[in-house]
C-alpha cells in the first residue's frame, strides 16, 4: 500500500501516547498471563459512586432523560455548576458563563483548540499531567516546559514564570492540587504568580482544579481568580465530578471563564461530540446538589493512606518521597536506584527502567516520572485499599533492597 495514503495529520504524527495507559496496557497483558499485579497507576478513586448519585442516574433513565441535550449542557446542571463556583471558589459567575463537557480532559482540549494558532506558546510547569504538552502539540501550539524541582515543592515560582513568558505566550496551565506531585498552591503563592501575570495581559490562564476537594492537613483551597479577581476576565477555571465524587467513568467536566472563550469552545464541541451524556448530566446534578459528607470521609481515607505510604517509601533504600499536600499521588525520587542492577540482572539506567523492573520483577505497576517531565521519579497512585497498598510497598521494598545488595 502506498505510504502516501497512510499520511497522518502532522501534529498527530508527532504526538506521544499516554504513558499511563501504556503501563496499564502492560498490566493487562501481565494479568492475562496470570501475574498477580498490584497496579498503582490509575488516577481514579477506588470508591463507588455515591448511592444517591447512582439513584439519580437510574431515575433519569426511567423518566426518559435519554435524549440529546444542549451542546453546552442542560441549564439545570449549568446553574448548579455556577453555584458551585460561586459558593466554593468565590468566583462571580452565572450559568451563561459555564460549559459542560465530556470529562475534564475535553474542557482543556477545547480551550486549547479554540484559541491556539501556529507559533503560540503554552507555559507548562513540570512535573505536569502527561496530556498537557501533547494537547498543546495537537492544537498547533508549542509547550514551553518550566521545570519545578523538589526544592520549590514542585511548584512554579514567580521568578520562573516571569522568565518563561514571551510575546508568543498564549496560555499558562496551572494545576493545583497537582497530578503527579500532589502539590497545592497557597494563597500567597498564587498571589505571587498573579502579580507576574498582571504585568502580562496577553497571557490566558487555565486553572485545572479537578482535585480541589482532595487536600490534606486542614489546608484551605484557593482558586487563582479568587485570589486575584483582576485575572478573572482571562482565566478559565475547570473542575468536574470525576475525582471528588468518584465518577471517572461518567465523563462530566465543566468550566467557567470569559464568555467569548466559552462560546468558541461550545462551537467546537458542537461539531465534535455535541453535549455530554444526558444521564451523566443528571447524575452530576445530583452530585453537586446532594449531600457531600462522604467527601470528608474520602479525604480522611486518602490522608491516612498517604501517611502510611510516605512512611513506608521513605524507609525503603533508594527511594525518597516528599509528603504530598493533595490529590492521591506520591511522586517518589528513585535517584538512589539509578545505576544499580535488579535481582533479574536488569541495569537501571532510568526511571523507566525502574518502572518496568518493578512490574516484571515485583508485580507492582507504577508510572515513570519522566512521562511527567521530571526524572528520575516514579508516580505512585495510592487510590487502593490499605491491604493492597501495604503489600505493594513491601514488594517495592524487597525489590529495592535486592538492587542495593546486588550492587554492593
Amino acid at each position: 500500500m502506498s505510504t502516501d495514503i497512510q499520511r497522518l495529520n502532522r501534529h498527530l504524527a508527532g504526538a506521544q501516547p499516554s504513558a499511563t495507559y501504556q503501563i496499564m496496557d502492560r498490566v493487562a497483558q501481565r494479568r492475562a498471563q496470570g501475574a498477580p499485579i498490584i497496579s498503582l497507576c490509575a488516577g481514579e478513586p477506588d470508591f463507588d459512586t455515591p448511592r444517591h448519585v447512582r439513584d439519580a442516574a437510574i431515575a433519569a433513565i426511567e423518566q426518559g432523560h435519554t435524549r440529546y441535550t444542549q451542546v453546552a449542557g442542560e441549564r439545570s446542571l449549568r446553574e448548579a455548576v455556577a453555584a458551585k463556583f460561586r459558593h466554593e471558589n468565590e468566583l462571580h459567575t452565572s450559568w451563561e458563563d459555564t460549559l459542560v463537557c465530556n470529562g475534564g480532559k475535553q474542557v482543556i482540549f477545547n480551550a486549547l483548540a479554540a484559541t491556539l494558532n501556529e507559533g503560540d506558546q503554552v507555559i507548562v510547569p513540570a512535573p505536569y499531567w502527561v496530556s498537557y504538552p501533547e494537547m498543546v502539540h495537537l492544537c498547533a501550539g508549542e509547550a514551553r516546559i518550566v521545570t519545578c524541582e523538589a526544592t520549590t515543592g514542585f511548584k512554579l515560582t514567580p521568578t520562573a514564570l516571569a522568565a518563561a513568558i514571551t510575546p508568543q505566550t498564549r496560555w499558562l496551565i496551572l494545576n493545583s492540587p497537582s497530578n503527579p506531585t500532589g502539590a497545592v498552591y497557597s494563597r500567597e503563592e498564587l498571589q505571587g504568580l498573579a502579580e507576574v501575570l498582571l504585568a502580562h495581559p496577553h497571557v490566558l490562564i487555565l486553572a485545572d482544579e479537578i482535585y480541589q476537594h482532595l487536600i490534606f492537613d486542614d489546608q484551605t483551597f484557593y482558586s487563582l481568580a479568587q485570589v486575584e479577581p483582576r485575572l478573572a476576565p482571562r482565566t478559565l477555571t475547570m473542575n468536574g465530578v470525576s475525582k471528588a465524587y468518584a465518577m471517572t467513568g461518567w465523563r462530566i467536566g465543566f468550566a467557567t471563564g470569559p464568555r467569548w472563550m466559552l462560546q468558541a469552545m461550545e462551537k467546537l464541541q458542537g461539531q465534535q461530540t455535541s453535549g455530554a451524556s444526558s444521564v451523566s448530566q443528571q447524575a452530576a446534578l445530583a452530585a453537586l446538589q446532594g449531600p457531600k459528607d462522604f467527601i470528608q470521609h474520602t479525604r480522611a481515607v486518602f490522608q491516612r493512606r498517604r501517611d502510611v505510604m510516605v512512611a513506608l517509601l521513605n524507609a525503603t533504600p533508594g527511594l525518597e518521597c516528599v509528603s504530598p499536600a493533595g490529590a492521591f499521588y506520591a511522586f517518589v525520587s528513585c535517584a538512589g536506584l539509578i545505576g544499580r542492577t535488579s535481582a533479574a540482572g536488569r541495569v537501571l539506567h532510568t526511571d523507566t527502567d525502574v518502572a518496568h523492573a518493578l512490574l516484571d520483577e515485583a508485580n507492582v505497576a507504577v508510572v515513570p516520572g519522566s512521562a511527567f517531565g521530571l526524572a528520575p521519579y516514579i508516580r505512585i497512585a495510592y487510590a487502593l485499599d490499605d491491604a493492597s497498598l501495604r503489600k505493594a510497598c513491601e514488594a517495592i521494598r524487597q525489590f529495592c533492597e535486592s538492587c542495593v545488595t546486588l550492587d554492593g
